[in-house]
């Protein structure tokens, strides 16, 4: 059994009782890596300290109820027809020739993961006795920073890229307002690999045009209105 809905206790519960009522031999619950507490530079391990989240406490459900589960944490995603975008915030100032505000020094790593690669662990996964009882990451082993990222997408929309630096401490700025975290944020695949035989296929660089004319251009982000208000106030706030 796949599980990529659920997101809370309340909302596993059915189907773990349905689970656990067939004897599934495997229960592949698709939880979420921003769990993950703080932890530095490096990659984010499995074994990492986590938040208690709506997703956590369903991940723990399923290890109460002696489910063969696995879990699968994701990490900025990417795919064709995306709703949720993290790579529409550059594209936004990039089509209205804004400039792009990126936290810190910009030289933050990340990972950019086509949503395929994900649907790949998952499926090695599947009545796969290596699995069960195990968490994992669900990423790239391909890291970016910020700065390329912002220019990865600019290139992608024909243009250069406009970019601005800014320190986030002591701003009120909305939570999700920047799509990650302020400082870097990646998590390690190594598991995955070693225990799934898992292999990322996909490659941000290669995919970012299609993704631009395909997702963003396609689904109107281009004529999006946009609120850029908390932009103006940072850029107020550098200049001061």
């Amino acid at each position: 059994m796949v599980d990529n809905w659920s997101k809370s206790p309340e909302l596993i519960k059915p189907y773990a009782d349905l689970a656990q009522s067939m004897s599934v031999d495997s229960y592949c619950f698709v939880s979420s890596a921003g769990m993950y507490k703080p932890s530095g530079d490096g990659p984010v391990a499995e074994t990492c300290a986590v938040k208690s989240t709506g997703q956590r406490e369903a991940e723990e459900l399923l290890a109460e109820m002696e489910l063969p589960y696995s879990y699968f944490r994701p990490q900025y995603i990417y795919g064709p027809k995306q709703g949720k975008s993290y790579l529409s915030y550059f594209f936004y100032r990039i089509t209205r020739g804004r400039t792009i505000l990126i936290p810190n020094s910009g030289d933050q790593f990340v990972t950019m993961t086509h949503a395929a690669d994900n649907a790949a662990m998952i499926a090695a996964a599947v009545a796969n006795g290596k699995a069960a009882g195990e968490a994992f990451n669900c990423a790239t082993s391909k890291l970016i920073t910020y700065t390329e990222l912002a220019k990865l997408c600019a290139d992608a929309a024909g243009v250069e890229a406009d970019i601005s630096y800014y320190e986030p401490k002591g701003l009120e700025i909305p939570k999700g307002f920047f799509p990650f975290r302020d400082t870097a944020f990646y998590v390690g695949v190594n598991k995955a690999c070693d225990l799934l035989d898992f292999s990322p296929k996909y490659d941000l660089a290669q995919d970012i045009k299609w993704y631009f004319t395909d997702n963003y251009v396609a689904q109107g982000g281009a004529e999006k209105d946009v609120d850029f208000s908390i932009d103006e106030m940072i850029t107020a706030a550098v200049a001061a």
